[in-house]
Parts: C-alpha cells; structure tokens; sequence
C-alpha cells in the first residue's frame, strides 16, 4: 500500500508499549459560503511501482465525485487531498466538485441533497456531520467518509467492522492515552489537565471520555472545558486559567479551526496545550502524537476506487484504521520556547519540530 508525502515518526520508549492501543486502535467557510469547483482529472494508468497498489487497468469512464468537507482546517485539508492523490495514483478518471460547509449542519443537508440531485456516482464526506448529512440524503449513492473518530457511535453504519449500509471509510480515532502521557513527559509538575472541546461533537465526547481515563491513569484530575461556538473560546480558556496546569485539545472540528485563537489565550497565559493532530501544533499548540490524515484520505481513496472501478460493496467494507507506525510525534519549538518548556532532552529522531504558522 503506498501512502504518499507520509511522515512516519514513532514515539519514545517512554510510550512505546501504549503503541498498540494507539493509532490502530478502533474504538473529524458562514452561510453556505462554498469552496466549490469542477475539476477533472484523466490521470494516466501506468504500471505499479514497487511496494504499491496494483493500478486497475485504464478506462474511458469519467466518475462523478461530489466532496462534503465539514469546515476548512488543516487536518480536514490534507485529507481531502490525499483522497484525490490516492485516485490519481490509481488511474481513476473524475470529476470533482468541491463543497466546504463552514461548519454548518444546515449548509451540511443543502450540499448532500445537491449531489444526490445531481447523481454523483459517489459521495466523499469529511467530517462527521458532513457524514451524517450524506447518509441522511442517500440510500443509494455510495459514501466514503473520512475524518470520524467513530462511525458507529454517530449511526452511520451498523458496525464498524461490518457496516451493513451504503457508507464506508477511515476513522481518525486518535491515540488519546499517548497524548495524554505526553503532559508527564513535557509538562512533569502539572496536577490538572483542561479538556476542552465542543460539546455538540458526539466524536469530541467520545474522546473527552478517553481523555478523563487516560488522565485517571496517569494520576491527574481532569476538568472538562465545552464551548458551543468559537466565540466562546477565548473566554473559556481564560477562565480556565489557574485553575488547570496543561489544556488538552482533541480533534474537534472547532477547536481545530479556531487553534490560533486557542493557542494565543494559552501561550500568553504560560498554559501548554497538547492537541490532537499536527495541524494543530503548526497553529500554536505545543504537541501532539497524532494520526497522518493525508494518508487516512489516500487510506479511503484507494477505498473509493474498489467501489467505483471493482463494483466493492461499501456495507461489506469494514472502516479502516491508521496504523500506530503512522503517528507523528510533532513539537512546536516556538511554543516550547515561549513556555519555557526544554525539549532539548527529546530524540531528535523521534521528534518532528515545527515552527508557527505564518
């Protein structure tokens, strides 16, 4: 299996026996404000390089693929395209239109019945309620999310190993227990860990669930923190000061599109923030040990060309998982700096450092 523009960097000894219940364990622009277009790609079939998927012979067919990306931030990004190199490296000729919600449950059910109207031969859904809105719109067309920590706890399929409907894909269920350990390992005083998340976000509770159990384990009080918009944000945060010692973020949707307002309250307040993907950490966060979601949307790619082009039922494809091998292990050095914080002590080939965001 290939997985392009991969960074694959494995965590410390430290937490190297929590590996496998990490990564691959089983267990996310106001109005209707659009990045939409149309694009086709006619991406020539070529023989398959070593150690990758075994290209499916060329065809004239030109696929309809309608794209419902929940709201626009980096995570969400990188696995919107990976989705489409995945298609390009396999071949498959398409069509894309590209339809951004900005957040919006509502924007959501306005773009599924679009395409369902439309008779895309395929719906990518990223993001939860994108997901939920897809599968709401259609019995029919076949749906390929990404980006849901658990699509059965959300009701998109019947289960996660057999999903029994017309929806299929890759959960991003994070390492919680590992990013969770990171706090003893960079921030060894700290007592209480805010979790903050909103509350409206079913996979954003099933990950502050895990959260308040890896900290139990660890030894620390844990204290929820819930916003319901992101006009909330800067005021939680800044009440949560001096009450808790290290905010943890998961990959809420909100959070992750407002990181740079978090990140701004936290560091100026000496409040280190562990996050739950990389993109994260480019927006100020401190840390994360998080998934690669490129390759989670080139993991459900290669899963929409088996629909398309081999006739793959997706009620008998089971939702994929990233294996732990693939989780980044990212420091953001200015934040460290800032907080006074000595990362000098982590492998340098353990660690992939980043700066700010520009």
């Amino acid at each position: 299996m290939k997985w392009r523009k991969f960074t694959a960097v494995c965590f410390s000894a430290v937490l190297a026996a929590g590996l496998l219940a990490g990564c691959g364990n089983k267990g996310e622009n106001g109005g209707a404000q659009s990045d939409s277009q149309s694009s086709a790609s006619a991406s020539q079939a070529g023989g398959s390089e070593e150690g990758t998927s075994e290209k499916p012979a060329a065809s004239d067919t030109v696929y309809k693929i309608g794209v419902l990306q929940l709201i626009q931030h980096d995570a969400l990004d990188l696995a919107n395209k990976g989705f489409f190199e995945a298609l390009d490296d396999l071949g498959i000729q398409y069509e894309e239109d590209q339809q951004n919600a900005s957040g919006e449950q509502s924007n959501c059910q306005t773009i599924a019945s679009g395409f369902v109207n439309d008779g895309v031969d395929l719906i990518f859904a990223i993001g939860t309620q994108a997901a939920q809105s897809s599968a709401a719109a259609t019995e029919d067309i076949p749906i390929v999310l990404t980006a849901v920590t658990d699509p059965a706890s959300s009701g998109l399929v019947e289960s996660n190993e057999a999903p029994g409907k017309n929806v299929t894909g890759t959960s991003d269920m994070n390492p919680v227990t590992d990013q969770i350990a990171l706090v003893k390992q960079l921030v060894p005083d700290a007592e209480t860990v805010g979790i903050l998340y909103n509350s409206a976000e079913s996979n954003s509770e099933i990950q502050a669930e895990l959260a308040e159990a890896a900290c139990e384990a660890e030894g620390l009080t844990a204290e929820r923190l819930t916003i319901s918009s992101t006009n909330e944000i800067q005021t939680v945060v800044t009440s949560a000061v001096g009450k808790i010692d290290v905010l943890y973020a998961p990959t809420d949707n909100m959070i992750a599109s407002a990181m740079a307002t978090v990140a701004m309250v936290a560091n100026e307040n000496g409040l280190p923030t562990i996050v739950g993907e990389p993109g994260m950490v480019a927006n100020g966060g401190l840390a994360t040990y998080g998934i690669d979601y490129e390759a989670l949307g080139y993991q459900a790619g290669e899963m929409a060309a088996q629909i398309l082009t081999e006739g793959a039922d997706p009620a008998e494809m089971p939702i994929g998982y990233q294996d732990s091998s693939q989780c980044v292990f990212q420091v953001n050095v200015d934040t460290a700096e800032a907080l006074g914080i000595d990362i000098s002590g982590l492998d340098a080939e353990q660690v992939h450092t980043t700066s700010n965001a520009e």
